[in-house]
Formats: C-alpha cells, structure tokens, sequence
C-alpha cells in the first residue's frame, strides 16, 4: 500500500495539527512508518470530522455578489471551459460557437493570465461568466465550486471541456497518441460541425435514459481504476453507496455532453477545497481523478447511460429537429405529474402547545436529532426556506414557485379531521383564502395522533371516533376546498385520498355517500383514491376492488419489503434500538412492482424514511438514499406510467416536506435543490 512522503507527511501534519485533530495525525504517522494505507484528503473519516457547525459551502464567498452570477432568463444549454493554457481558449471558443441553440457560458480561469471573451463570438452566446480560480483540483474542483454556487442548476444539457495538452500521455503504456491530438480529437467528435452538435442534441431530445455522450474511444472500464479506487470508494460513501470495482465505466480526459442534473447531483457529495490535493503534476491517485470516475458511476446510478458518439446516429432531417426542444423559449411538456405530500404541522398550534409545551411545531423536533450512525445526516437543516412559519403566505409562495420551476404539479395536504374537529388546519385555510396559485388537493390522514408518532393505538392523544361524528361528515367539511378552481382534478373528477380506509367498518357506504354529497353541493364527480398501506395499519388490502373507490397510491415505505442496511458499515451507535433498513432494496422492489400496476394504482417513490428526529434511538430509518438513486426511482416510475391515458400519469412523492422523517424535496443544507433537480430532470427530459 502507498506510503506518504516525507514532504507530504510533514504537510499533513501541519494540516492535522493545526486544527487539533492528533488522533488523525497519530494515524497518519502509524501509517507512514508500518505502510498502512495513510489518510488522503478526501477520506470518509476526514469528512466525517468536518461535519457539525457552519459548513464549508464549497465555493468563494466573493462569488455571492458577484453579479455575473445574475441572470434572470437562463438558457437551457450551458458550456463550461476551464482555461488553464489561456493559448488553447480562443480554438475552444471557435468551437464552442458552432452550438445552434442559445447557450449561457461559463469560464473558469486557472491560467494566472487574464482572459476575456469576445462578445460576438457566436451569435447564440448568452449570459458570460468568467472568473479566476486558483490551479486546485484541474478542472474538476472548479466545476464544483460553480455546482456548489448552483449556478448549473438551470440546465437541462452541458457541455465540458478544457483547454487539454496532457504531455504525459505520450509516456503512457496503454495509451497512444499524444496530448495535442487528444484535444483535436475531443473538440471534433463533440463540437466538430454545427450538423455534428445538432445530432448529439438530437440524441438527448430523444432518449430520456441519455445521460453523457464522449469522444470516441473515450469510455474506459476498470483497468483504469489506477490509483483512484479507494479516494472514489471513501468519496461514494458520502451518498451511501457502495462501489462495485468490476463495473467501473467512466468518460476519461473528462470532455463531454452531459445531461445537466448529473453535475447538479454532485452538490450532494459537500465537496469543498480540503478534499482536493496540492498540485504536484500528479498523473493518478487525486480527488480530481476520483471525481472523473465517479461521474461516469452516478450517471448509471441514476439510471442514464454514456456513450461515445460514434453511437449518435447522424439526422439528416431538414424539418423541425428534436434539439429544437432546447431552445430558450420551447414549450416544455411534463411527461408525467408529480404529487409530493405536503405537512401543515410548521406553524403555531393549540394541540401542539398543550401537548408537547408552548411554541411547539415540527421544527422543535427536527432541529433536536442527533446523528446515529458515521456521517448521518442528522439534524436535518433547512437552506433557502429557513425555518418557515406556514401561518405566512409568503413561504406558500415561495414553495409554490420552486415546485413549478422543477416540474411538480401541485401538493397533496395531509388533512387532519378528528369527529367534527379540523387540526393543523392553519396553512390549507391560508391557502384557500390566497391567490397563491399552486394546484392542491387532500388526503384524509385520518390516524390516531400519539406520543409516540407512529399512529399506532397506545398512548393516544386525539383519535378517530366515528361513533362521535359520522365518517361521511367529513366530505361536507372538506367541500369548500373541493370547489377551489385550484383543486387538482383527474379527468374532471375531485381528487381525495384517504390514508386508513379499513379503519371505518362501512367504508364502501361512506363513499358512496360522499359522492351524493359532493354532487349535491356542485363539486361534481369525485376521484376517490385509498392509501396503499398494510392491513395492520388498515389499509383495505385486496378489498381495495370492492369498495367502490376509483384507484389506489402507494406511498413507501408502506407495502414494499423491509431489507436490512448494512449497520456495520454504517457504524451504527450501540444505543441504537430501531430499524435499520435498506433504500437501495426498496427502490429495486417498487420497480419491480410498478410494471404490474393497474392504471388507476399510482405509483410512488420516497426522498428517505428516517424518522430519528421524532424516535432518535428507536427510530426506522432507510440507509442509502442520494439524489441519484431517487433520479432512478423516479425515472422507473415515470416510466411505468407512460403507457397510460395522459390522464393517468400520476406518481406521489413521500414527501415535500416531512422533516422529521426525512422525507424532505425542499433543499436542505446538505444536499441543496438536489432532490428537486432529480424530478426536475425526470419530468422534462
């Protein structure tokens, strides 16, 4: 195993020491003197021990006022270059040029020189950013910095490339050519001709599992693992996965077409300047060159495929081309709608001060968690919403405008009525009274409230009485929200979902009488869905057909199977009593299954489940859950769905805002817009 230098050692300790981390330094030493593995910068541990207080955001402070970061009317195409030989720019910029559809460009400058570009070197150029970087981690940790700022995060398609002379290649055994003739080749195969540009768009018009088209020759496997294989495991960890060694396959010399949410998704990973090495011409054995690989794992990840482009099929079409879908201001067409739950329980509330102490909401429990595992994202932290106060219209807006701007089509309210009395009803009576423009629509939550937060029948505070108030009240409750103009509607019919349905002996009767009602008051025909959840939780189970319902949802991690994590390899706490669950195992279980749904059975997929806020140490939670394997949860789904009447092309997400239990779209501190970039992505490609 690889051993420090005595340069590099001394560095590391300075490094260690300066911050009082000696048992870090400690094994440092151990490992220099017996050759043990020696700590790298971007090892799992390292991160680990940066976690906690006000993080590191991964990008220069001096670029939150920059105003070239301002721009309003973003284009759908983005083209990054890294400039660190400034006398290769201008042959990219010629290249660059030949792109036929409006391009926002971002130039990061690590050539020590200053460098400009020419404002009418394409007449499709929009916005310009350049900005000067120091030579840290090639063109790899500049890239990140500008996913950090999320100033990536408006793109559907990206383009990457450098100003490459790789002299070292000519000393390389297993590769021919030189630095020079790398370069042209790239610049060619990806930016060759404006007919070779439009194809490769065309390409990704068309097939929504296309996630990154290189040069030819440019996709390697794992024999070109080289040094990098433990910095990209250690890195992996950081989304909870595992790598597999014998599927490496990744776009080396790092030039490619890329769908924009794969560099978007690397926000996830909180890279920042410590995780990157010194330069020291190194050839192998970086976090830079770990980052190469790791893209090429997190597109197949989330569920897309990398080509070469001598897989492009040339379109010699002259008529309206797929690519033209790229255009500023194309018409965008969701292929599916998404409906993620929505929790009212962050705002002031007479229940919540009686039961639990004045001034009680949600975010008393969510900012109260600890980490229960090795690198647990625990407490879960708010970002761009803060800690909202649902009782102001102002948040409503704002989680309205960032569910349009990523594809999602409305909310489903949990709507809590318990015999006659409306709770948490704060934030969907604002929102009746507003001009908000955000879709709605209900599900009945109707279980037990308990101290334990699991609905379960011991230790309840307010329960369901149907002997107290009849079942089919409800509907005459709910009925002025049913006649919003902004209430979602399936085919023209009102819908509304019901969480426990067994839990009412006549359910099938309390339907059919919600229906009279609702067409007596002139809401029309309803769309009556049931909660797919398990009998012990009264879910209606094969019944489901003979209560004269319209369809079911599911909703994970109800009825997928429970498969244990890895908690060893977590590093569970000892104090840990809960459940310890697989998210990897339940995502490969709902797509299995979501091929055999019926059409009116809505599929369902979950940011996470980890409920540790409200039960710490007896807590469920799921191991494994990253922007990428949801992208492919909800990539499988949609999927699922597109055989369907238009109408019908519904998927529920678990959940927009479940903070205590994980299940959070909203962007977080650790993984921003990540989440939301992923549905973004699989809505509109």
């Amino acid at each position: 195993m690889p051993r420090v230098t005595n340069t590099g050692l001394e560095r590391r300790l300075k490094y260690y020491a300066a911050r009082g981390r000696y048992a870090a330094a400690n094994f440092l030493v151990s490992g220099s003197i017996h050759g043990y593995r020696a700590l790298h910068r971007a090892d799992f541990s390292e991160y680990v021990a940066r976690q906690g207080g006000r993080q590191n955001s991964g990008f220069p402070d001096k670029w939150r006022v920059d105003d070239q970061f301002l721009n309003p009317t973003p284009a759908r195409v983005a083209v990054v270059i890294h400039c660190f030989y400034a006398d290769l720019l201008e042959e990219l910029l010629n290249h660059v040029a030949l792109i036929p559809v409006d391009f926002d460009l971002f130039v990061t400058n690590a050539s020590g020189q200053p460098i400009s570009v020419p404002e009418d070197f394409s007449p499709h150029v929009g916005h310009v950013v350049v900005v000067d970087v120091e030579n840290h981690g090639r063109d790899i940790f500049p890239l990140i910095q500008l996913v950090n700022k999320g100033a990536l995060d408006p793109y559907e398609i990206i383009l990457k490339v450098h100003t490459k002379k790789s002299p070292w290649r000519e000393q390389h055994a297993e590769l021919s050519g030189d630095g020079a003739g790398w370069k042209d080749q790239f610049l060619g195969d990806l930016v060759g001709s404006e007919s070779r540009v439009e194809d490769i768009l065309d390409a990704f018009a068309t097939d929504t599992s296309l996630g990154l088209i290189t040069a030819q020759g440019s996709i390697v496997g794992s024999d070109f693992w080289g040094g990098d294989q433990h910095i990209t495991s250690q890195l992996m960890r950081r989304l909870e996965l595992a790598i597999s060694p014998e599927h490496l396959r990744f776009a080396s010399g790092s030039m490619y077409w890329v769908r924009g949410f794969v560099l978007q998704g690397l926000r996830a990973f909180n890279l920042e300047e410590a995780d990157f090495d010194e330069e020291d011409g190194q050839v192998d054995g970086t976090t830079a060159h770990a980052v190469e690989r790791i893209i090429g794992i997190v597109t197949e990840e989330a569920g897309l495929h990398l080509v070469e482009t001598t897989e492009v099929e040339e379109n010699s079409s002259a008529g309206n081309r797929p690519y033209r879908r790229f255009d500023r201001d194309a018409e965008r067409f969701p292929r599916a709608q998404v409906l993620p739950f929505y929790l009212p329980q962050f705002h002031d509330s007479p229940q919540n001060n009686r039961w639990w102490g004045e001034g009680f909401t949600e975010w008393s429990n969510v900012a109260a968690a600890v980490p229960a595992y090795r690198g647990h994202f625990q407490p879960r932290l708010p970002s761009e919403l803060g800690f909202y106060d649902l009782g102001n219209d102002a948040v409503r807006r704002k989680q309205g405008a960032l569910a349009r701007e990523h594809g999602i089509a409305g909310f489903m309210y949990y709507y809590y009525w318990f015999s006659g009395e409306r709770v948490l009803n704060l934030p969907i009576e604002k929102m009746y009274a507003s001009d908000v423009a955000t879709p709605f629509c209900i599900m009945w939550a109707n279980e037990n409230w308990t101290r334990r937060w699991d609905g379960r029948s011991q230790d309840v505070l307010v329960g369901q009485d149907y002997s107290k108030v009849p079942a089919e009240n409800f509907i005459d409750d709910v009925m002025d929200f049913l006649k919003d103009p902004r209430y979602i509607r399936v085919d023209g019919k009102a819908m509304l979902a019901v969480y426990r349905p067994a839990q009412m002996e006549n359910f099938s009767e309390v339907v059919k009488e919600w229906r009279r009602r609702a067409q007596e008051a002139g809401v029309g025909e309803l769309y009556v869905l049931a909660v797919s959840v398990a009998e012990e939780f009264d879910g209606l189970g094969s019944a489901a057909d003979s209560m004269g319902l319209d369809g079911t949802l599911q909703f994970p991690p109800h009825n997928l199977p429970w498969v244990a994590g890895p908690a060893m390899e977590a590093g569970l706490d000892s104090r840990w009593r809960g459940n310890f669950m697989s998210y990897g195992e339940s995502v490969k279980a709902s797509l299995a299954m979501s091929g055999a749904l019926a059409d009116n059975d809505y599929p369902g997929a979950m940011v996470t489940f980890d409920n540790t806020a409200r039960r710490q140490w007896k807590a469920d939670t799921w191991y494994g859950s990253n922007p990428y394997t949801f992208h492919r949860w909800m990539m499988g789904l949609i999927a699922s769905v597109m055989p369907r009447n238009p109408r019908d092309r519904i998927v529920f997400v678990n959940a927009w805002n479940e903070w205590a239990e994980g299940a959070v779209l909203e962007p977080t501190t650790r993984f921003g817009r990540t989440f939301l970039l992923a549905i973004r992505n699989s809505v509109w490609s």
